[in-house]
């Protein structure tokens, strides 16, 4: 039986000109951070993950060390033990499952017990452009075979949100799926804004209805149980758009409140974010289980995507999924620059992925660049 003998946590700064103006951020981004964690066993593998920028951790290093790299129940259990003390470990949880599959010469979603690698994608925007060059972008995702798309909301008025919207509809019909994010589950740290209420999120979600939008995601606070309840039941009433939310929410005792209050159709976790691998499988069933629809939120590095695509196939597979986020919008944000860590940017075709048979993740990273983009910080300025 081979053993843990190290944990290796690194962090990577690629410099972005031109800078990336991400919807979320007032603050256009000069940097695109990257923290890499590398698990290695007594046999010389090594399992890599990506997430949060793990600061601090080596202080916890030791209770894996000389363990079982393939006991990936314990390790779940001392990393949720951790992430009540520090920060969010879930990298590392990646970076073991991605050894694990390595030991076992299987791919993660065939370990999850996943029987298609294949997944369907939605093209995710995140710059804040003109009505005009809104559409142009959803005309470009169209004949590059992606079949739906997501808008973020935040522009100065909610009024020219919508006209987004309305546009879109306006110029290409029926001819894709059309989301919208109105980010309000969460903040940045400078934004000190009060999330929509009930009744706000009400009026906009009969206008995005109207539109035949598919889902309307995080209307509301991440805690707002209730009112996301009274929304869903609502919107039920009106047509057939889904509430989606869940990218933020961090405990299973949350999601447990989710399920069983009735708040969400769509649940969007990230397991770099929340729980890893090991935490969200059990939960992408559940969902399935209760009819709803599991699909990850994705929008980081390309180790991060490959392990939320593993996850999603590996469990609820492209029909419970139906579309898995995809970040994309060039030219500020392009392949690239989402996977300049690995050697080559993942590739989608006609809107679809396939994962393949590769053990692990398939994760190949791109030493020479890691080695040229190192930083002491994981930071986007």
């Amino acid at each position: 039986m081979s053993e843990i003998v190290a944990i290796d946590i690194t962090h990577h700064q690629l410099p972005l000109e031109p800078p990336f103006p991400a919807s979320w951020d007032p603050q256009p981004r000069t940097r695109f951070p990257v923290t890499v964690v590398r698990v290695r066993d007594s046999e010389g593998r090594e399992g890599v993950g990506s997430g949060d920028v793990m600061y601090g951790f080596q202080d916890y290093a030791k209770w894996f060390i000389g363990t079982d790299p393939l006991d990936l129940s314990s390790h779940a259990a001392r990393l949720a033990n951790i992430e009540f003390h520090a920060g969010r470990p879930w990298p590392l949880d990646i970076a073991l499952w991605d050894l694990a599959g390595k030991i076992q010469g299987r791919p993660v979603w065939q370990m999850l017990g996943g029987t298609d690698p294949r997944l369907r994608l939605y093209a995710s925007s995140a710059v804040h452009r003109p009505v005009a060059q809104m559409v142009t972008v959803v005309r470009q995702m169209l004949d590059e075979g992606f079949g739906a798309f997501k808008v973020r909301f935040g522009r100065p008025s909610i009024d020219d949100d919508l006209a987004v919207v309305a546009a879109i509809r306006d110029e290409l019909g029926d001819a894709l799926t059309l989301m919208v994010d109105c980010n309000q589950g969460w903040r940045m740290p400078w934004d000190t804004a009060q999330p929509w209420d009930v009744e706000r999120a009400w009026v906009v979600a009969q206008r995005l209805s109207a539109e035949a939008v598919f889902w309307m995601e995080e209307p509301l606070h991440r805690g707002d149980y209730a009112g996301m309840a009274e929304l869903r039941r609502r919107v039920a009433t009106i047509g057939s758009m889904r509430i989606a939310g869940g990218e933020m929410t961090r405990e299973p005792y949350e999601f447990r409140e989710l399920l069983q209050r009735g708040c969400l159709d769509v649940f969007q976790p990230d397991c770099v974010c929340t729980g890893g691998i090991s935490g969200l499988a059990p939960l992408a069933r559940d969902v399935s289980a209760a009819g709803m629809v599991f699909t990850p939120h994705t929008w980081g590095n390309g180790i991060g995507v490959m392990a939320n695509l593993h996850l999603a196939a590996g469990t609820v597979g492209h029909e419970g999924s139906l579309w898995v986020e995809w970040p994309y919008d060039p030219p500020e944000w392009g392949l690239d620059r989402r996977d300049y860590a690995l050697t080559s940017p993942l590739h989608a075709v006609g809107g679809w992925i396939e994962l393949g048979s590769e053990p692990g993740l398939g994760a190949r990273l791109d030493e020479q660049m890691l080695a040229r983009t190192a930083s002491e910080r994981a930071t986007f300025q």
